[in-house]
C-alpha cells in the first residue's frame, strides 16, 4: 500500500509538469500517443488504448489533437480496412524527441544516490503490481 500511496502523486506531479512543458504544443495524452509510436511503430487506436489501458475514444481524441497538430498521419492497414494505422511524422519525431530529452534530463537530476539496481528492483516490482491489474478492461463503466 506504500508503493500504491507514492506512485498517485508521483503519476500527478509528473503529469502536471509535463503540462507544464507543454510549450512544445504536446498535452499529456498526446506525449503518451507519440511515445507509444515511437517505440512500437504504426499501431491501430484500439491496440494503443489496450497498450496504454485507456479508453479507446480518449486515445482517439489524442490522436486526433496530434494530427491536427501534424505530428501523426494515418495510413492503410493492410490487416483490417476499417482500422487505419496511425505513425508519427517527421514533426511528431522531433516533438517527441524533444519532449522525453527535457524528461531525461530532468530524471537525471532525481537519481541521485540511487544505482542501477534500485531502478532495476523499482521498475520489477512497478511491473508485478501492473500485472496484478492486467484483468482490468479501460472501456468497462465502473460499477454504480
Amino acid at each position: 500500500m506504500e508503493v500504491f500511496a507514492l506512485v498517485g502523486p508521483l503519476y500527478r506531479r509528473v503529469q502536471r509538469r509535463i503540462e507544464l512543458d507543454a510549450a512544445q504544443g504536446v498535452s499529456v495524452g498526446v506525449r503518451a500517443v507519440l511515445d507509444l509510436l515511437r517505440e512500437n511503430g504504426p499501431m491501430t487506436v484500439p491496440q494503443m488504448g489496450r497498450a496504454q489501458s485507456l479508453s479507446r475514444q480518449f486515445v482517439q481524441r489524442m490522436v486526433n489533437d496530434a494530427a491536427a497538430g501534424g505530428l501523426v498521419e494515418s495510413i492503410p492497414n493492410p490487416a483490417h480496412q476499417r482500422s487505419s494505422l496511425i505513425r508519427l511524422t517527421d514533426a511528431g519525431h522531433a516533438a517527441i524527441t524533444a519532449v522525453t530529452t527535457r524528461e531525461h534530463a530532468l530524471l537525471r537530476q532525481a537519481a541521485g544516490d540511487l544505482t542501477d539496481a534500485d531502478v532495476a528492483t523499482c521498475v520489477r516490482v512497478l511491473g508485478r503490481m501492473l500485472e496484478l491489474f492486467d484483468d482490468v478492461d479501460a472501456n468497462a463503466e465502473p460499477p454504480c
